[in-house]
């Protein structure tokens, strides 16, 4: 059974909802599909925040809310078998439900259920705070953008035979715990625990946090299972018990890298690296690991386990043999000749049986399905669904050297590449204008996978360049690195170049109806170009940019990326200095604002705690001065990701209007 989720304007929510396929594997040889049943109808997962399968039974439950209560649900093959309100119980606060903290474990003997919540207000947890209320106007700090009101998590025990709740104990007093799982035995608990002494940093995107993996027993003994100088995420224990691996990255610097596999041999408590960082990949080879494990991604076996990863401009499925350590590819091909799927991610591993969602510029995502086979062999894949729609969209890849006036002399050698998708009939005959769409991050990436806007772009006859410049993921660690202390000129003139050399190798394309988008550091990017091109660019819409890194450097909720992108050492203790907020400033496009001519679109998140609204009417207020063409959208109620539904189409329909207005 798969989730799925649908915008739905109307209600202007995103819907949840289910699926069930059926696939039946031949009786000869389990590792081949003889059929696929047609799926059922889909059926809405109203108020669903988690749910997971028990080991044998196959009982699900359910972490559900409605009517301002948290319920957790028991489900089997009779109907709803026990049902607890968590809220009424109010042994915790609320459940967590994100990707960073969240969980839901079911024990060995499947009577006991594991989760994390935030620590009920009546508990004591300093000597500030008290059960009596007397002290709550203390400000009470969480993980920032994304993650507000994620102060103090706590884990969880559902005894489903009595039906009690109970919030395990000694946990480490500086250590936020989450992503918890059961030990092998399910009398201890393994968890990430994050360090928010002295004080928390924002987690979302960010995988350099200080972080360990930890056991804790049911008594209250905790031990640490890795080094405490580390970032940890991820751990996923093999299917017989003996191993756990998880991820593993440096601390501050980059505020996503590659990271490395590491192996923990629970017996003799012995870890190995699986797989290392990734500095420079080889041509046609796995370009290391830059997000998080699926939650099932171990063969059934315990002797290999699958990822999925950035490579370049794809994302491709890998898998990693734990005896030899060797990394295979399970895509269709890893030539980057034209491919059918640009983007592979896997969603779930059940009994070697590969669950994988692929997609592409033209082709919006279509669930798969293959047997992870033998070594040598490959796959045989099965498409579940076809899309209902595909798109009649050209799409190619361009790989891209900055000449060597624009080499980094630390990093030399390095290139990056782009995807340019256009429509295959434009509506009019004449050359096509380009929109120039910039990813944020930086240290993010642009796989040639469905994007709504982007196709959305196309269809409406713009052609569009989605630039994956120097310092995204999928080109090694070096590419990363090179990106340090550079932002603002090395991302700027490889967007730049990477525009020059689509309009040099399609004559499809108009010189003269240029325009620049992104959000966050794309945003930032794009404020730079119309700034320091003013005669390039024709147009510019840009969502929650980073406009002044000097004056952001108090707001945003990851202030020690606000010192590494500009090359500065960062320590918690650091006080602003002039010399510092110099450099902040002139690697910022408001230096670049008198010289904007190109009518500028703002769309700004009042809730944005990541890059504050005020660095968009920083900018808005200079161009208004100049009588600059200038227009600000205002969404009071969103955050950084601009990504409630109403909000979304309100973004897209300004922007295309702006585009067409303007080009």
């Amino acid at each position: 059974m798969e989730k799925w989720s649908q915008s739905d304007l109307v209600r202007g929510s995103r819907l949840r909802y289910s699926q069930q396929w059926t696939v039946i594997a031949d009786a000869d040889d389990h590792r081949r599909i003889r059929t696929v049943l047609p799926p059922g109808s889909c059926a809405p997962a109203s108020g669903e925040l988690l749910s997971g399968r028990s080991p044998i039974r196959g009982q699900r439950a359910v972490v559900r809310e409605t009517g301002g209560h948290q319920l957790l649900e028991i489900w089997d093959c009779n109907g709803l078998r026990k049902c607890l309100n968590l809220t009424a119980l109010n042994k915790h606060g609320r459940v967590y439900d994100d990707a960073q903290f969240g969980c839901l474990s079911w024990s060995e003997c499947e009577n006991k259920l594991l989760y994390v919540a935030e620590r009920s207000k009546n508990t004591s947890i300093g000597k500030h705070e008290s059960a009596n209320g007397k002290d709550r106007s203390v400000y009470c700090e969480d993980w920032g953008e994304a993650l507000t009101n994620k102060s103090s998590p706590v884990i969880c025990v559902v005894n489903l035979q009595s039906g009690t709740v109970a919030v395990l104990q000694g946990v480490l007093p500086d250590i936020s715990p989450g992503q918890a799982l059961w030990a092998p035995g399910s009398q201890s608990v393994l968890f990430v625990g994050w360090c928010h002494e002295p004080f928390r940093l924002g987690l979302k995107f960010c995988s350099n946090r200080r972080s360990a993996l930890f056991k804790l027993d049911l008594d209250g003994y905790c031990e640490c299972l890795s080094g405490y100088d580390l970032s940890v995420s991820c751990p996923r224990l093999s299917p017989d018990g003996s191993t756990l691996i998880y991820l593993q990255g440096q601390v501050f610097g980059p505020h996503n890298q590659c990271l490395s596999l590491q192996m923990l041999d629970l017996k003799s408590g012995k870890t190995s690296t699986l797989l290392d960082v990734v500095n420079r990949p080889q041509a046609g080879e796995c370009a290391g690991v830059y997000e998080a494990l699926p939650a099932c991604c171990w063969s059934a076996d315990s002797q290999r386990v699958l990822f999925s990863s950035a490579r370049r401009n794809w994302k491709d499925l890998f898998v990693v043999d734990r005896r030899s350590k060797k990394v295979s590819s399970l895509s269709d091909s890893l030539s980057d000749v034209p491919r059918l799927y640009g983007s592979w991610k896997l969603l779930t591993v059940q009994r070697d049986l590969m669950v994988v969602c692929c997609s592409s510029p033209n082709t919006p995502p279509t669930l798969r399905v293959g047997f992870l086979p033998s070594a040598g062999e490959a796959v045989t894949w099965r498409t579940l669904q076809q899309p209902v729609l595909t798109f009649d969209f050209h799409w190619t890849i361009l790989d891209i050297s900055p000449p060597p006036e624009e080499e980094n002399t630390d990093y030399s050698a390095l290139d990056f590449g782009a995807v340019l998708v256009k429509p295959t009939h434009p509506v009019h005959d004449a050359s096509l204008p380009l929109v120039v769409f910039i990813h944020g991050g930086p240290h993010s990436q642009f796989p040639a996978e469905w994007n709504a806007t982007t196709a959305g772009l196309a269809k409406l006859g713009f052609a569009v360049l989605m630039v994956n410049y120097r310092g995204s993921t999928g080109f090694g660690q070096d590419s990363i690195l090179s990106l340090i202390g550079q932002i603002g000129s090395q991302d700027v003139k490889d967007v730049q170049r990477a525009v020059l050399t689509a309009l040099q190798s399609d004559l499809t394309l108009d010189s003269k109806r240029l325009a620049v988008i992104g959000g966050s550091h794309g945003g930032f990017l794009s404020c730079h170009l119309v700034g320091q091109y003013p005669d390039f660019y024709r147009a510019c819409a840009a969502r929650n940019p980073v406009i002044n890194a000097a004056t952001l450097l108090g707001t945003s909720d990851i202030v020690d990326w606000r010192y590494t992108s500009v090359g500065l050492q960062y320590s918690y203790d650091r006080i602003p200095t002039a010399e510092a907020l110099a450099v902040m400033l002139e690697k910022s496009p408001i230096t670049h604002a008198a010289q904007i001519k190109a009518p500028v679109l703002l769309m700004l998140g009042g809730r944005d705690r990541r890059v504050s609204p005020h660095q968009g009417l920083e900018l808005y207020k200079a161009l208004k001065s100049r009588a600059s063409p200038v227009r600000l959208l205002w969404f009071a109620e969103d955050g950084h990701s601009l990504s409630r539904v109403d909000t979304q189409a309100d973004c897209f329909l300004n922007t295309v209007l702006w585009l067409h207005q303007h080009l």
